[in-house]
């Protein structure tokens, strides 16, 4: 009799088991479906900016699976169209993400640093009131950060050399501070050990010691994935740089594709060419620093 029972039971939780990896497997299916769909939902409109800027003609607006043809003609019209060479153009977006990002993930893990490590009244008030700012819209800074350009004397005629320089630093000066950037690697700081900071301490290290010798490098996951979340803001920082009197010599890859748009008529195959050159870069930072990427997002979640 318990050997029936035992072989009873034995059938019972093998069906179990059975039912629970047809459960599961189905709810895997349904997971795979949706994050498929979700998938070509999101990439479809690039794939057709793609194969529009591909077709040397046709309607642009029709819905489409395949170029109707295929030419290298509007990729030369962006390389020749435009009234600021694209060399020019690449190299400013170069210096401005260069510098934006070295600059605000600079001054992003200073702030967090005392915010998230040191005790003096009113730490909290000041992080929750910066945080605040968040719910305002970008836009909402602009005539303000456009009175500070102008007062700082930004804009003004100087020479071809300080010229050039002064107006790198009108388009980066209002991107230095964000909000996100101290949000994430505060988060990180939170997850470190306050007992290696106060041995730091007790060894006569200074703050500034402590800060780039044991908080950077244990925060360096998250620094990487927000330097990455700031370059592709800045390479695709379009609004700014087209309010300011910029020289056009100095306008980013981004908004100096506005040039291929005419007062009249617009090729627009030729601007979706641009916007695949624009996008291509990005792509292509993401594919290679995907891991620091995914790793320093979850770090800061779980700081």
């Amino acid at each position: 009799m318990t050997s029936l029972n035992i072989s009873d039971t034995a059938q019972v939780a093998a069906r179990l088991r059975v039912s629970r990896r047809r459960r599961q497997r189905l709810h895997n299916t349904a997971a795979y479906v949706v994050l498929g769909l979700i998938a070509l939902i999101m990439l479809y409109p690039f794939y057709w900016t793609f194969i529009t800027s591909l077709e040397p003609t046709g309607d642009i607006y029709k819905p489409k699976i395949a170029p109707s043809g295929i030419s290298l003609k509007n990729y030369a019209a962006v390389l020749t169209g435009t009234t600021v060479p694209m060399w020019r153009m690449l190299i400013n977006s170069l210096v401005i993400c260069t510098v934006g990002v070295v600059g605000c993930v600079t001054l992003a893990a200073l702030a967090a640093y005392p915010l998230a490590k040191m005790r003096f009244p009113g730490r909290d008030l000041i992080f929750y009131a910066i945080l605040a700012l968040m719910v305002l819209p970008n836009e909402a800074g602009l005539i303000v950060n456009y009175i500070t350009t102008i007062k700082l004397g930004l804009l003004e005629q100087r020479g071809p050399v300080l010229d050039t320089i002064t107006q790198y630093a009108a388009i980066v000066l209002p991107s230095l501070a964000s909000i996100i950037g101290l949000f994430l690697i505060r988060q990180a700081y939170l997850g470190v050990p306050v007992e290696l900071i106060e041995a730091a301490r007790i060894d006569g290290a200074k703050e500034l010691t402590i800060w780039r010798k044991i908080m950077l490098p244990l925060s360096m996951p998250t620094i990487a994935a927000f330097a990455i979340l700031e370059f592709v803001a800045l390479w695709n920082s379009f609004l700014w740089a087209r309010i300011l009197p910029l020289d056009p010599q100095m306008l980013p890859l981004s908004a100096g594709l506005l040039e291929l748009s005419g007062t009249f008529s617009t090729n627009s195959r030729a601007t979706m060419a641009g916007a695949v050159l624009v996008v291509l870069p990005i792509l292509a930072v993401f594919a290679s620093l995907q891991r620091y990427f995914m790793k320093g997002i979850e770090g800061a979640v779980k700081g």
